[in-house]
């Protein structure tokens, strides 16, 4: 049998600024870095949507398992970080192993998906700009994706996963020793997801997480700020109302504003639209009469059938600032969804990855946040997937969200779920 060795695989993502690929930040004076001679493939704008529909179909799904199990809290999590984690660690599975992540991934990650997952991992990272929004005053839109893997200096990579992680997501490896100083690596990949985050994710890896043992970090961020294209005035924020799950209400934060939105409404729900700066990212937030049975039904057909309907209209918004943090380890809810065989400790096949140990996903930590105010939002997260081994206006409408509801961040363009949740108590 091969000696148990510890190999440790980390994927953070974040929403609130702007660049792509490796990205800038802190590596460390001396840290060598491996990168394949094969380029980054080019990318086909139309392929982004295949990846866009796989990771909001996942994203659904992994909802509905965490929101079973979330009580009366508050939830966000961001689909496309996870994904792109998981796809990272999906490029180096093989056999069933690798049919089920496909399964519950709809192929995000595999070779057939490649060429989707990097024409969307490249269309994000052409959002950033400066636009022109509705009051003629230019804002700039941030949003940066970074791919940068952390391995053991001489842990031998495959080829095939190096030329993955090149060709697909621009990313080369950073050699360091976790044998002889697994601290100081922790501190240097925080230092680089820090930076990436603006300081939203200041220690992803806790300490004591890396060890001896550790031979891989595969770090992802995405990093959005992302202001209004029509913005709320401060001034018209008033206190009001919010009825919370049992009925009762609370006293909030209400922002306000009368603009022309895209609006909808359906069997038991009103949706508005919100967008940012430049229109190609959006906030749509759902109200259902019946909470908890529209969430129980929500999926990607269902949220397909709400933004089908959106259409212009004059709409008086009524809605609360609201920020949010969820932490949970996702492994239990993968294993639910139908990926067993990657978290087995004796049957996971991450071949692909190295021949030298046998490795298994122990862990799939995430951690997301998100701020929306007056001005905008601002949104981070970060995916840990830890392995070891075994060794045009209509009518005027009024909507005021002061019940529980549904967020769901999205570029508009592709589709693709950036940012995923609920709001119970805003206050």
């Amino acid at each position: 049998m091969k000696r148990r060795l510890a190999l440790l695989l980390v994927l953070a993502l974040v929403s609130t600024a702007a660049c792509s690929g490796g990205g800038p930040g802190p590596i460390g004076p001396g840290v060598a870095i491996a990168v394949s001679d094969v380029p980054r493939a080019s990318a086909d704008p139309a392929a982004a949507s295949d990846a866009a529909r796989a990771i909001e179909a996942f994203g659904f799904d992994l909802y509905r398992q965490l929101a079973r199990g979330a009580g009366s809290a508050d939830i966000v999590v961001s689909p496309a970080s996870i994904a792109i984690a998981l796809a990272m660690a999906r490029a180096g599975a093989r056999g069933e192993t690798a049919a089920q992540m496909d399964a519950v991934l709809r192929s995000i990650g595999s070779d057939e998906g490649a060429a989707a997952i990097n024409a969307l991992d490249q269309a994000l990272t052409g959002r950033s700009g400066s636009f022109r929004a509705r009051d003629g005053k230019s804002y700039d839109l941030a949003l940066r994706i970074a791919n940068a893997p952390f391995a053991q200096r001489d842990l031998k990579l495959e080829p095939a996963f190096l030329d993955a992680l090149a060709s697909r997501f621009g990313a080369g490896v950073r050699l360091v020793d976790y044998k002889t100083d697994a601290e100081g690596a922790r501190r240097l990949i925080n230092g680089w997801v820090d930076e990436q985050t603006e300081q939203r994710i200041p220690e992803l890896l806790a300490p004591g997480i890396l060890d001896a043992l550790t031979r891989l970090v595969l770090v992802n961020a995405i990093y959005l700020k992302a202001p209004w294209e029509v913005a709320f005035p401060e001034a018209s924020t008033k206190p009001g109302p919010f009825t919370l799950p049992d009925g009762s209400t609370v006293d909030v934060p209400m922002m306000s504003v009368a603009e022309s939105f895209a609006y909808a409404e359906g069997a038991g729900w009103r949706a508005v639209e919100l967008p940012y700066v430049g229109e190609a990212l959006a906030l749509t937030i759902i109200v259902p009469d019946d909470f908890a049975d529209f969430e129980g039904r929500l999926g990607a057909d269902t949220f397909a059938l709400v933004t089908a309907a959106l259409a212009p209209h004059q709409v008086d918004l009524a809605m609360p600032r609201f920020e949010t943090e969820t932490k949970a380890d996702l492994a239990d809810l993968l294993i639910a969804l139908g990926m067993p065989l990657a978290f087995d400790p004796f049957m996971a096949d991450f071949s692909g990855i190295t021949t030298e140990e046998q490795l298994f996903i122990s862990n799939v930590i995430h951690q997301a946040n998100i701020s929306v105010d007056e001005k905008g939002t601002e949104a981070a997260a970060a995916t840990a997937v830890v392995m070891r081994t075994t060794s045009a206006p209509g009518e005027r409408v009024e909507l005021r969200v002061d019940r529980p509801f549904l967020f769901v961040l999205r570029d508009v363009p592709t589709g693709a779920v950036l940012f995923l949740g609920r709001i119970l108590d805003p206050s």
